[in-house]
């Protein structure tokens, strides 16, 4: 790693690597849809499908991708797999830039205000 301005050190290029593909990974419309709703609480793949409107084998594929990247967590409960976010950082990453978003595009749809000129 190299120095550079502001005392801040480069990250490996291993790092960088495993950033590109997690964000890579949140690429994808469904898959944040995924994270987001996962960011709110944990629920099993039924759930998740209704609330993203997918289709339960494709939520399945797109939570699994999830998994083996270390996005998400699984656990049985009964007969149910049960879905969440072990990571508050990636909580957290998820929630400011899809609330940044949101506010960003709730502003420029605001109706300008006459300014009494």
């Amino acid at each position: 790693m190299t120095d550079r301005a502001g005392g801040h050190d480069d990250p490996s290029a291993e790092v960088l690597a495993e950033a590109a593909a997690a964000f890579g990974l949140l690429a994808s419309t469904a898959r944040l849809h995924l994270m987001w709703a996962l960011s709110q609480g944990e629920s099993d793949v039924t759930h998740l499908a209704d609330r993203v409107g997918g289709a339960l084998p494709a939520v399945s594929q797109h939570l699994a991708k999830l998994k083996l990247a270390g996005l998400v967590r699984s656990r049985r409960e009964g007969r149910r797999q049960i879905y969440y976010i072990d990571d508050p950082d990636v909580v957290t990453l998820v929630r400011v830039m899809v609330g940044q978003l949101t506010a960003r595009t709730r502003h420029s749809a605001a109706p300008l205000r006459a300014t009494g000129d």
